[in-house]
């Protein structure tokens, strides 16, 4: 990932900032309501973001500006899917979401192959990236700036607004080049260019209406330097608002196991039948708590049937505490599921089995080491997961089969020397929590309504 300023690195911790109310032309009670003090006619800050991860990080940067600077007007524009995450957000009035929204087949991973980019496409891709961009020219007027979270589309978006921007790069880094054999002909390319970003795009973020520019680690900001971009790394907003906590009480005599299955259907689905059938070969003597922390999809019972025939059966889970809301047992294995739950539960594994993107890298980052499980798609294929393990360092090490993960988790678990340099690569590359925040001051230095 390669950007300066406020890019990939969107964590936001509270920016200090005493927000004068833009556009006010008198000054508000503080106990008025939220859209009463906020002026409709002040020009606004808009965020665009172009998948799941980056709206998530586009989120903690937005939540940090509207901490520093309650009086600004926010608005966000989601380019792949419906903004989920943004809901709350919306329904406490600080923030609006313009432009259509649409689930596309491949979930935003068109880029993983031309299988995925040919339904995409059918579904109404162009017209929908047409529709899009119709809406930003209408809100141009209204707007002091735009904030583009992701690649090279949503900068593209911004530049074309003819607006001050900045540009936060999430998904590209240097790591994914430089760590490795290097014998692919896109880590050549990648070596011969000095960067895995592209010319066109370093044309577009050394424009002169682009104000900052953020990528995601220090080594591909360096890069992109060396070609003349004034980018930086301030922090890894992925990173904001985890940490690690003991396990409870409950769990104490279980070997703790986190299940990130992803939540794109039906890829989440078939995947999460993997990964168990992957774990039911564990031959423990002690009880084993898989922790599934499940996102909107799939749905606990759209699992039943699959866990059923896989020979679990359904019992209380064994303490309220834990947040569980379905509980699962066959042999040593004890399965919890919960929606919502990542944030809590990835302090409490030991190790990961997974098929996600985002929160994988987020495991890693908190010292938890992870195997992988490339499957067909349309997301976690075999590339996607290569890229994944090389842009972590090895901290997530991939498995080609469900064989080969039961087998190499039993050796992980028993390796407490090996979870420690996974758990250390894990926490170096992923860097620490803060972005968020630094982020934010420099959005609300360099792209302020008031400029």
């Amino acid at each position: 990932m390669t950007k300066a300023a406020p890019r990939f690195e969107l964590g936001i911790k509270d920016l200090q900032s005493s927000a004068l109310p833009l556009g006010h032309a008198a000054v508000r009670s503080a106990d008025a309501p939220l859209a009463d003090r906020i002026s409709e006619t002040a020009p606004a800050l808009l965020v665009i973001s172009n998948g799941h991860g980056e709206d998530l990080i586009a989120l903690k940067i937005l939540e940090a500006l509207h901490r520093r600077q309650p009086a600004w007007r926010l608005k966000v524009l989601p380019l792949v899917g419906e903004g989920r995450c943004f809901q709350t957000a919306e329904r406490e009035g600080w923030l609006q979401r313009i432009g259509p929204g649409a689930h596309l087949p491949s979930g935003g991973f068109s880029n993983q192959s031309f299988k995925a980019l040919l339904s995409d496409l059918l579904a109404g891709l162009p017209l929908l990236t047409w529709r899009q961009w119709r809406s930003l020219r209408k809100t141009r007027h209204d707007l002091a700036g735009i904030l583009a979270v992701g690649d090279l589309l949503p900068l593209l978006m911004a530049w074309n607004s003819r607006l001050p921007y900045g540009f936060i790069g999430t998904p590209k880094s240097d790591y994914t080049w430089t760590s490795g054999p290097g014998r692919a002909l896109s880590d050549r390319y990648h070596a011969l260019k000095g960067s895995e970003w592209d010319p066109w795009e370093w044309h577009l973020m050394k424009h002169r209406l682009c104000r900052l520019v953020s990528a995601r680690d220090r080594l591909t900001a360096r890069g992109l330097r060396r070609h003349g971009v004034k980018a930086d790394s301030p922090g890894n907003p992925m990173m904001d608002g985890l940490c690690r906590t003991s396990a409870p009480q409950s769990l104490e005599r279980c070997r703790r196991i986190l299940l990130l299955c992803g939540s794109r259907m039906p890829e989440a689905l078939s995947n999460f039948r993997r990964l168990m059938s992957a774990l039911v070969q564990l031959q423990s003597p002690v009880p084993v708590a898989v922790l599934a922390a499940m996102g909107s999809a799939p749905a606990h019972h759209e699992l039943r049937p699959l866990l059923e025939e896989l020979g679990f059966r359904h019992c209380p889970p064994p303490s309220a505490d834990l947040g569980a809301t379905e509980c699962w047992v066959r042999g040593p294995l004890l399965l919890l599921l919960g929606s919502g739950r990542f944030g809590q539960w990835a302090s409490w594994g030991e190790a990961g089995v997974a098929t996600a993107g985002t929160a994988t890298e987020q495991l890693v980052g908190l010292g938890i080491p992870a195997l992988s499980l490339p499957g067909r798609g349309p997301q976690f294929t075999q590339g996607f997961a290569q890229r994944q393990s090389r842009l972590l360092g090895g901290a997530v090490r991939i498995c080609n089969s469900e064989e080969e993960l039961g087998r190499r988790l039993d050796q992980l678990l028993n390796n407490p020397q090996l979870q420690h340099e996974m758990g250390r690569v894990g926490r170096q590359r992923m860097g620490p929590a803060g972005g968020s925040d630094a982020i934010a001051k420099q959005v609300i230095q360099q792209l302020a309504p008031e400029r």
